[in-house]
């Protein structure tokens, strides 16, 4: 079966998919609308469904499978349907919210097996108790969370799929800078963004919870922290413990972009660019697959609104142009 993705730009297409949002609007004539995002496992893709009644703003809700007659455009620069006919999958249809979400390219056991290790590699006694007692608490939603609302990894198991490629990063980076502490390092990674378990609500129709809009992710794994310190009797003011603690409340980086510390150890400054290179390569990559060689992506507003070209040079296996 064609997945969304599948149909290029001025094709029609009938075809099942997830209301990830839907939000009421109106026209300049002030006529109602619904500004939807759909999606499958191939991608997502915004529609307007265009003189929407009070029934379909009630019915058409996110979490919702629908059938769609439409077709695929562009507008922007961005692709986009055009609805023709919408209407709520059946009970004999395929209306089953997760066959329509996407996920992680690598499966939950070999995800499970590289954290394991570097688990191990964390020889720090205090970090490696911390970093085991907060992923046994959270493992299950670690491993099915988002990493984000919609920028970036924002799929199933993508939080662990962010974070276990930034651990690859680091192995990489550590075997070039031999100062760098890799207890430290690989716990700091690890923990930097598993309050987004409890920042977000889940990979369908996932929004904001209010803990998550009232205190964020950086200070809610803070705060798990230091419960975890309390339950294994670990002193808060040891310097490993006050380490970690700023590893993670600094990998934004910045004041402005939500840490409330700025990195003040290499190892803080090391996952802050690590954090940035993973998060900025997967909305490349994930705007460049919808994007045909030879031509611009869509938009990409958390990188600047900045728009990037697709090459038609064919790769090889060292990324040497073929012959």
């Amino acid at each position: 079966m064609k997945k969304l993705y599948d149909y290029q730009k001025e094709e029609s297409l009938i075809i099942y998919l997830l209301i990830k949002s839907a939000e009421e609007k109106t026209t300049r004539n002030n006529k109602p609308y619904l500004a939807l995002i759909l999606q499958d496992t191939s991608g997502e893709i915004s529609a307007n469904f265009w003189d929407a009644s009070l029934k379909d703003v009630e019915q058409f809700k996110p979490g919702q499978v629908v059938k769609i007659d439409a077709k695929r455009e562009e507008y922007n620069g961005a692709p986009q349907l055009r609805i023709k006919a919408l209407r709520l999958a059946r009970e004999d249809e395929p209306n089953n919210p997760e066959l329509y979400i996407e996920r992680a390219p690598v499966n939950k056991d070999k995800m499970i097996e590289a954290f394991n290790q570097a688990i191990f590699d964390i020889t720090n006694a205090h970090m490696n108790r911390i970093v085991r007692f907060i992923m046994k608490k959270y493992q299950r939603d670690f491993f099915m969370s988002p990493a984000a609302k919609k920028n970036h990894h924002a799929y199933l198991g993508g939080l662990a799929f962010h974070t276990m490629s930034m651990l690859k990063i680091a192995r990489s980076i550590a075997d070039n800078y031999e100062t760098l502490d890799l207890s430290l390092l690989y716990a700091g990674i690890i923990l930097h963004d598993v309050g987004k378990v409890i920042e977000l609500s889940g990979p369908t129709a996932t929004e904001y919870t209010l803990e998550g809009k009232l205190i964020g992710h950086i200070v809610l794994i803070h705060e798990e922290i230091s419960k975890a310190c309390v339950d294994l009797k670990i002193d808060e003011s040891h310097e490993d413990v006050l380490l970690l603690k700023h590893l993670v409340l600094a990998h934004h980086g910045e004041t402005a972009f939500g840490s409330p510390v700025r990195p003040q150890i290499p190892e803080a400054e090391v996952i802050h660019y690590i954090d940035q290179i993973d998060a900025k390569m997967n909305m490349m990559d994930s705007a460049l697959r919808k994007t045909e060689p030879g031509d611009f992506s869509e938009r990409i507003w958390a990188m600047d609104n900045r728009s990037f070209y697709k090459s038609t040079l064919k790769k090889g296996k060292t990324g040497d142009q073929e012959t």
